[in-house]
């Protein structure tokens, strides 16, 4: 695959995962109570509907980045606190259901589809389909603001050490940027996008196990 072929991939890919990501967001929070992400327009999977450029551009080039944030008012929640913390973990959530689709359709072609550019391209395509929504899943449970695991904190802190923590979220996420352009998060991003890949590797054995099915079962047709 060319260079050129590389980034658009990742460029398309990129659509799919942020606006789910988004948009798992706004669901969690409209089930909750919450309509106000609903009503700001993002309960969609349009990616015009959640597009910030330079988080897109970082996403595409490094494969960390961001959208425009979700409004939420924790007012409307029966249990604010729970309500944040099921809302912002419902992003990565959306993440991990697609990536687990996308290994077993990735799985299905392998097995299934006739070998050609078509087929070839759409392989190279789910997995980084795979790759994009893990790595983003992982990277936003850190429990550090703005990122999503850092809402889950509110749940286990005092109110006001929270928001107290919150309110240096821009520089704590400028911080947060240089580290992981610098590598120094790699290996534990790494170690545990691995673990999720094995997991979803494991957890999409039944579409192995058909086409094993259809293999013999189609060699003892043949016999």
């Amino acid at each position: 695959m060319t260079m050129g072929i590389y980034y658009l991939t990742r460029l398309l890919v990129a659509l799919v995962a942020i606006p789910c990501h988004e948009a798992g967001h706004a669901l969690a929070s409209w089930l909750l109570g919450d309509p106000t992400a609903r009503q700001h327009g993002r309960l969609s999977l349009n990616p015009l509907r959640h597009f910030d450029l330079l988080g897109t551009i970082c996403m595409v080039v490094a494969g960390v980045g961001w959208a425009k944030p979700v409004p939420t008012d924790a007012r409307r929640f029966k249990h604010p606190k729970a309500g944040m913390a099921i809302t912002a973990l419902a992003g990565p959530a959306a993440n991990l259901i697609l990536a687990y689709l996308s290994m077993a359709v990735w799985k299905a072609v392998y097995y299934w589809a006739p070998e050609n550019d078509l087929t070839l391209y759409a392989t190279y395509f789910l997995r980084y389909m795979v790759l994009m929504n893990v790595g983003l899943a992982v990277f936003n449970l850190i429990p550090v603001p703005p990122l999503d695991g850092s809402r889950v904190l509110l749940v286990f802190l005092p109110q006001r050490l929270y928001f107290g923590v919150m309110r240096y979220e821009k520089v704590i996420l400028a911080i947060l940027l240089a580290v992981v352009w610098y590598g120094a998060l790699n290996g534990p991003i790494a170690l545990m996008s691995n673990a999720v890949w094995g997991l979803l590797y494991e957890g999409t054995g039944w579409v192995d196990q058909l086409a094993y099915t259809a293999y013999y079962s189609l060699i003892g047709t043949k016999v």
